[in-house]
């Protein structure tokens, strides 16, 4: 197994979803690798968790990365979370994702929730992706 692949899918993931014209039209510049201090827009991404299990193989080492990506709303519905989430699939599965060492071997949507924070006030959908990487190493 590797984790040395992790830094390098995040930062392609980060890129495309910065990069993507649909996507910025959505949310602007509000997609996060951390949610910064201070007020936020009523829109924004946030990448989430991850969960790594190894895939190494006789070809070498490895891992299947489970990640996800947060859609936040202010809005009373659920729309606009749903079309900015819409977008983020868009970004990651309609082109391959460079990165800086490894080999992105697939990218595939797994699921999605939507449901109210826990205060009721804001609205998440919460993408997960499942990506396998290959070490070039």
């Amino acid at each position: 197994m590797t984790y040395a692949i992790a830094a390098a899918l995040q930062t392609a993931v980060y890129t495309r979803l910065s990069a993507d014209p649909a996507l910025a039209t959505l949310v602007g510049a509000a997609i996060y690798d951390a949610v910064p201090a201070g007020p936020l827009p009523p829109l924004y991404v946030v990448l989430g968790n991850e969960d790594v299990r190894d895939a190494s193989d006789k070809t070498g080492n490895g891992a299947t990365h489970a990640l996800s990506i947060d859609v936040l709303s202010e809005a009373a519905g659920f729309a606009g979370a749903k079309a900015a989430a819409g977008a983020v699939c868009d970004a990651l599965l309609d082109a391959p994702l460079t990165l800086s060492r490894g080999t992105l071997v697939g990218l595939h949507f797994t699921k999605a929730k939507a449901a109210r924070t826990s205060t009721g006030n804001m609205r998440q959908i919460t993408l997960t992706f499942r990506a396998r990487v290959a070490d070039d190493i």
